[in-house]
């Protein structure tokens, strides 16, 4: 079985700083893209960065400049690194994968168990 295990998350006042971590693991033969998404209370759950195997790179509107997305390839994890956070980006941070677990099988689509990322006013 597969597992993305999220952590780094917590409280911060507005304009700090965090850094998310994910590791995936299990019966892995190979990592696309990876990615993180949130979801607030009430609101549907969004995509906020994205990074492919070769490490291009693409974020929502409402964190460009902001975030950084990065990938170590060797260790199966992917990062987010979040500056000048806002009270808006209070939300569970989800990691996001496209795997394949074997060689010629399909990718599929996993997510983390999330982490709760509050920004305080």
């Amino acid at each position: 079985q597969v597992q993305l295990v999220e952590s780094g998350g917590g409280l911060v006042q507005a304009g700090g700083s965090l850094r998310l971590s994910c590791a995936a693991s299990g019966s892995i033969f190979s990592i696309s893209y990876m990615g993180w998404g949130r979801q607030a209370p009430g609101r549907q759950r969004e995509l906020v960065a994205h990074i492919d195997r070769r490490g291009h790179t693409s974020y929502a509107d409402s964190v460009q400049g902001r975030f950084t997305i990065s990938r170590d390839n060797a260790k199966n994890m992917v990062y987010l690194e979040m500056n000048s956070l806002k009270p808006e980006d209070t939300a569970v941070y989800y990691c996001n994968a496209g795997i394949q677990l074997y060689y010629g099988g399909s990718e599929y689509d996993y997510w983390g168990q999330g982490t709760q990322v509050t920004v305080s006013s």
